[in-house]
């Protein structure tokens, strides 16, 4: 569990970016998904902090974590974060837009990466008709205000396509909530989004020169699944893996089977 003595922060171009940094060793970055924050990977951090200098920011407008006043690349602040911190290269870890970040992160700063772990994501990708159904309700929730409503569409994603949301159980559904809810409370429904995506990742998966691996929840949704494996399949050293009875947030449904997994791929690097 996070406390806020637990938290640093550096100045960033845009405001100060919040970030867990602890243990000692080969530098490990772990970046969580849309609306959650770093406390997404509280089973993640005691265990690879043995062996490794775990850093786990919470993305710009995310957690506790400033919102931006103007154009920014969520792949660029976590550039400055290692380079603020002279670390690197780092072993990227990112599950849904943790993901994708960390995709755009080696694609743009090919010199502050020595691998990459993803998880739900990396590049975009035709959606199936549950994930844009399940867009289309967090998006109808959102704009109606039904903040409640919306916070349920949380359990969905984390159950996936194949399962009822009871089926991931009540402690990860509130650990959801309490995350959505925090970063949700930062913004207006007006506010003008300031974030700029990183263009053809997709395409550009192939000039990435590091060990991938692509670490799903086996029973997520296919199209997230095929963002992850796209990229592992786009690269000369790339592995793909599942992690059995998970869906979107294998780390948080089964931590020690996502752990082992991540760590026998750290051992091989």
């Amino acid at each position: 569990m996070t406390h806020a003595s637990d938290l640093r922060t550096f100045e960033s171009h845009d405001g100060p970016l919040a970030y867990r940094d602890t243990g000692s060793g080969e530098p490990l970055v772990l970046l969580h998904a849309g609306f959650l924050d770093h406390t997404m990977w509280d089973d993640q951090i005691p265990a690879l902090a043995r062996h490794h200098r775990v850093i786990a920011p919470d993305a710009r407008g995310h957690g506790w974590s400033s919102n931006a006043s103007g154009p920014f690349r969520q792949a660029d602040d976590v550039a400055a974060l290692l380079r603020h911190l002279d670390v690197g290269p780092a072993v990227l870890v990112g599950v849904s837009m943790g993901a994708n970040i960390a995709v755009d992160t080696t694609l743009e700063h090919p010199g502050l990466v020595r691998a990459l772990v993803v998880s739900g994501g990396g590049a975009p990708g035709p959606g199936d008709p549950w994930t844009e159904e399940l867009r289309a309700a967090q998006f109808s929730a959102l704009g109606a205000g039904d903040i409640g409503g919306w916070l349920d569409t949380f359990a969905l994603s984390a159950a996936g396509p194949h399962r009822t949301p009871d089926a991931v159980g009540p402690d990860l559904v509130r650990r959801l909530r309490e995350m959505a809810g925090r970063t949700i409370a930062k913004h207006t429904a007006d506010e003008t989004d300031f974030s700029v995506p990183v263009l053809d990742t997709a395409t550009r998966a192939k000039d990435i020169a590091v060990p991938v691996l692509a670490l799903n929840g086996a029973l997520d949704a296919p199209d997230l699944i095929g963002m992850a494996e796209h990229i592992a399949r786009s690269v000369t050293d790339g592995r793909v893996t599942a992690v059995e009875g998970t869906g979107h947030f294998p780390n948080m449904e089964q931590p020690d089977a996502f752990n082992q997994a991540l760590e026998e791929f750290l051992h091989g690097l």
